[in-house]
């Protein structure tokens, strides 16, 4: 979601006339998308800003994003040469800040929550030319008590059915077969038009263009998580059979405290419907560790759940006391070193799920995408419907271009971030 917000900007920005540079030494204007999800992302915001005064005098800077939007006006304080600050919902009115600056304004800011002009910005620049991003929804209605995504994104909007379907339709003609619909929650979308459509007959219709091979969606809410997504992925071979629905922990009791709207119970259910699919789906997820009040036996059912769904593989991080949540008013918080141990016990059981989970690969023929090539290991890279890089070598001419192609390819090693194959 970060990289497409960059890529809105940039495409706002050449759409008004400016040029993108390398590197931060050759621009006037030098801006910093930023992510403030976890304590350890908003730290680095200021030490690399400072960096950035130290080597880039005399140019214009400006933050965006998350942290922008939860530190507002408090960011001139902390880095006085910084001369603008826009939240992800103004990034369609940038052309308009900068005008402010060039005539004398020192300090500008764009931090309304108010708007769906997210939608609107120009598409003029993509970082890739075979994979493509398209926001469907913006912001969040839960209550998360460990998340400040509400505070820095607003509530949930949704973009219009037929607006999504052209942006598809139009990246389709100019090349593009592969579709990543977003949102922080992107299977709370409820359509505002006439059409009414429900996410899954979203994601069906998406998957349904002329030219679109590949669907996917990130980041699902468990409590919105309908059977009709499963449904839909088993009838459109389109929808890349890949799910990511973050679980957060696997005890009722630290699931209520974090506010979550679903039991243990409600989320094996969807798991259930995605084992009982049609379709292999592989199954991700993020967990938190050491949310305050986790015990013991908290993290011992979150370790035993890994084993129950046997997860393609997980996101997880130590819990970081974020502002403006509800969390924050919570006792007994979990010592860092503690944290530190349970991170390091559930990462080591996730690996040997994965090298299991992967293994089973071996010997499968498998659809990959071609994303590049490796220098040096000799092998090229590619994804697979279920999203798992699948590292490959081919009898085909070496300087023949296979970036964005589709090739079969035979599985033949298994680690536990990657598959190892040849072309067939």
């Amino acid at each position: 979601m970060n990289v497409h917000d960059s890529e809105k900007v940039i495409g706002t920005l050449m759409d008004k006339g400016y040029g993108q540079v390398e590197t931060p030494e050759e621009a006037d204007l030098v801006l910093y998308n930023t992510c403030s999800i976890r304590d350890k992302a908003e730290q680095k915001v200021f030490s690399r800003l400072q960096e950035f005064k130290r080597h880039n005098k005399g140019k214009t800077f400006g933050v965006l994003g998350c942290v922008a939007q939860q530190e507002g006006e408090r960011i001139f304080e902390k880095a006085p040469h910084v001369s603008l600050v826009c939240g992800s919902a103004s990034y369609n009115h940038l052309p308009q800040l900068l005008v402010q600056l060039e005539t004398g304004n020192r300090r500008v800011t764009g931090l309304s929550l108010d708007t769906e002009d997210t939608f609107d910005t120009p598409m003029t620049r993509r970082d890739n030319p075979h994979r493509a991003y398209i926001t469907i929804i913006e912001g969040c209605d839960k209550a998360c008590a460990y998340c400040v995504v509400p505070y820095t994104r607003g509530p949930e909007r949704s973009r219009a059915s037929e607006s999504v379907l052209a942006e598809a339709r139009q990246l389709a003609e100019l090349g593009y077969s592969e579709i990543q619909l977003l949102g922080q929650n992107v299977n709370s979308y409820r359509d505002p038009s006439a059409a009414a459509f429900t996410f899954a007959q979203l994601l069906d219709a998406v998957g349904r263009v002329p030219g679109i091979r590949r669907v996917r969606f990130t980041t699902s809410h468990p409590r919105d998580f309908g059977k009709d997504i499963i449904d839909a992925m088993d009838e459109n071979p389109n929808l890349c059979n890949q799910v990511h629905l973050p679980v957060q922990s696997g005890s009722n009791h630290v699931l209520a405290a974090m506010q979550r709207l679903y039991t243990r119970e409600d989320y094996m259910r969807r798991i259930e419907w995605m084992k009982n699919s049609r379709r292999n789906i592989a199954i991700t997820t993020d967990i938190i560790v050491g949310f305050p009040g986790e015990s013991e036996r908290d993290f011992d059912q979150t370790l035993a759940l890994l084993e129950e769904v046997e997860y393609d593989s997980i996101f997880s991080f130590k819990y970081s006391p974020r502002p403006n949540t509800p969390a924050l008013g919570l006792d007994d918080h979990i010592p860092d070193g503690e944290k530190g141990r349970r991170l390091t016990i559930l990462q080591e059981k996730q690996r040997g799920i994965q090298l299991r989970r992967n293994a089973e690969y071996i010997g499968n023929i498998e659809e990959v995408m071609v994303e590049g090539f490796n220098k040096a290991t000799g092998q090229w890279i590619g994804r697979t419907s279920q999203h798992k890089t699948l590292n490959f070598t081919t009898a085909q001419p070496a300087g023949q271009p296979l970036t964005g192609t589709y090739l079969s390819v035979r599985v033949l090693r298994a680690g536990p971030n990657s598959l190892v194959g040849e072309a067939v």
